[in-house]
């Protein structure tokens, strides 16, 4: 058991480190404050490899580890966690194209994913399903060499500005059999996006509904055999956790060291605040809580590359404890700072706004506790 990184992952992480301080913290505020999707630098982020992390070399992809991107990701997140949050949602609709996809679905769509020349949304959730995923209604009708599409996705990141939607869609009977995997692209007939969702942090990347009437995708188009769907989503959303949970990571050792600065500065009843053992002792209990989190998610990164049966339970683990410990941290940082904190002049408010999120999607972090316990107990 080693805990030391490889030469190569710290030449990763140096790089990602680099790109977050200087392409994306300097205008992480102004991408927040006028909601802009900063294509050009997601571009640029590609350009070192990060639009295909775990893509392989052949269609364009970096071929690395889920550790690696991990890493990878907590650096990002470090700089703005909006925007590292959706390379994450493009990088996982990417690797299900890759590890479920047919080799002429590989060569057709993931070269324009892994540069970013085009971008990915994965979509599952409805209106009406969330957590219960596998209620999803979104109909697939067979028609010729086509499937007609009827129905709706909710809170898509990228929504309206991807060109890639790999769908989850009901193809079969109820339950999760009847669910298939197809890869829906922009410009289709009959695919439409809703306004704009007005939300609390995460707003350097678009989110709306994804709209299908009548909408005629090809059968060419569907990723794995039909019925596969819900099995591929929850393959997907394993990483999905792990990266989320590795830009929470990012968020919250941000905000640990601007409260760790302010604090040593920061001066009341004639000594800095730093002097005063309840802040010391919080400092202390925010950074533990930080290793913490980042050993866990290692961990589980680890076990998906080792295909360990074990790695749901893990990856469910890691999420619900990262992103708790992340967004609490933050939280301690605004406090720490006091009215500052609640100020947009510094980072550590909008970072309490863009890790709130991270303990409802890639599954609410109650459905990681289901998870725990349906394997503790033997029933799932």
């Amino acid at each position: 058991m080693n805990f030391d990184l490889t030469d190569e992952q710290r030449a990763f992480q140096d790089s990602a480190r680099a790109f977050a301080a200087n392409e994306m913290a300097p205008y992480a505020a102004r991408w927040d404050e006028e909601k802009i999707f900063p294509v050009e630098t997601l571009r640029a982020a590609a350009a070192l490899g990060f639009g295909g992390l775990y893509v392989k070399d052949d269609v364009g992809g970096s071929g690395l580890t889920r550790l690696d991107a991990a890493i990878i990701f907590e650096e990002l997140a470090a700089g703005c966690a909006s925007t590292a949050a959706y390379i994450s949602i493009h990088n996982m609709a990417a690797w299900m194209i890759d590890r479920f996809g047919y080799v002429a679905q590989r060569r057709r769509f993931l070269p324009a994913l892994c540069s970013m020349e085009k971008f990915a949304s994965y979509c599952l959730t409805e209106p009406d399903s969330g957590s219960d995923a596998a209620a999803l209604k979104t109909r697939a009708a067979r028609d010729g060499d086509n499937y007609v599409l009827n129905g709706s996705k909710a809170f898509i990141s990228g929504g309206g500005r991807s060109d890639i939607y790999v769908c989850m869609v009901r193809t079969g009977g109820a339950g999760p059999g009847g669910i298939s995997c197809l890869v829906v692209e922009n410009g289709t007939p009959g695919l439409s996006f809703g306004a704009q969702e007005k939300k609390l942090g995460w707003n350097s990347q678009p989110t709306a509904m994804v709209l299908f009437e009548d909408c005629h995708v090809p059968i060419a188009n569907r990723i794995g055999a039909e019925g596969d769907g819900f099995k591929i989503a929850m393959r997907g959303l394993d990483g999905g956790r792990v990266n989320i949970g590795a830009c929470s990571l990012g968020g919250a050792r941000a905000c640990l060291d601007l409260a760790r600065e302010h604090v040593q500065t920061r001066q009341q009843f004639g000594q800095h605040l730093a002097r005063f053992q309840s802040v010391q002792f919080k400092l202390a209990d925010m950074a533990t809580e930080l290793e913490a989190a980042r050993l866990m998610i290692r961990q589980a990164a680890a076990k998906l590359d080792a295909g360990d049966p074990e790695a749901t339970q893990c990856c469910a683990m890691a999420k619900r404890f990262a992103t708790d410990a992340g967004f609490a941290i933050c939280n301690e940082a605004l406090q720490l700072h006091g009215g500052y904190g609640y100020l947009k002049d510094l980072p550590v408010e909008r970072f309490v706004r863009d890790l709130r999120v991270h303990q409802i999607l890639e599954g609410t972090n109650e459905i990681m506790r289901v998870i725990v316990a349906r394997r503790l107990l033997g029933n799932g």
